[in-house]
């Protein structure tokens, strides 16, 4: 069965107020996010990944020794990631729950800390990639980054939160300003709740 593009979680102006407009939402799900789908489901047609699941496929062909992955891993990637990455956005003011709040305390030293860190992986993340927030093998949290589609699935670690930041996410809103975008993120759009779900 193919996949498909899912629903937002939110109407396409639902997140303007905080930072990210309506027209972002329709190019970025509308366009981007649905382009990894079809271009995706071409990719994988008869071939042994047919049927799999988003997991098994970029688990299945992440190439750890090359620079450039390879069609299916990019786009079945990339879809993914975006399936996540409207979740991990919400349009209402997120608390952050306690025991997220103890556990970045813990890991990090601070919220701040952990709100510097993230920032800074994707601010000096060159080119297109994404910045995450994981649980790492060990239980612990970490900072991350990655190049392009690239995600924490290809090192068994646990996505809790991650940033697009190819240009395309923030571009029309916050122009060459990623570290502006990257702020509001964190400020204005983070789901805590979600984060917090995924631990």
């Amino acid at each position: 069965m193919a996949f498909e593009l899912p629903a937002l979680p939110y109407a396409h102006d639902a997140l303007a107020d905080n930072g990210m407009s309506k027209e972002t939402l329709e190019y970025h799900h509308d366009l981007h996010h649905n382009a990894y789908v079809t271009n995706g489901n071409a990719a994988i047609a008869g071939t042994e990944w047919e049927g799999k699941s988003l997991e098994e496929i970029i688990t299945g062909t992440y190439d750890a020794s090359s620079v450039a992955q390879n069609g299916i891993f990019n786009n079945i990637s990339q879809l993914w990631n975006h399936n996540q990455f409207w979740e991990m956005m919400s349009p209402g003011k997120s608390s952050m729950p306690s025991e997220l709040e103890a556990a970045l305390k813990d890991s990090f030293g601070s919220v701040e800390e952990f709100n510097k860190q993230f920032s800074a992986a994707g601010a000096g993340q060159f080119g297109s990639g994404w910045c995450w927030l994981v649980k790492d093998t060990d239980g612990g949290l970490k900072v991350t980054k990655t190049e392009n589609g690239v995600n924490p699935l290809c090192f068994g670690q646990t996505a809790l939160l991650g940033c697009d930041v190819w240009e395309h996410s923030y571009y029309i809103d916050f122009r060459n300003k990623r570290p502006v975008y990257l702020t509001n993120f964190l400020d204005n759009l983070v789901n805590w709740e979600n984060v917090a779900s995924r631990m």
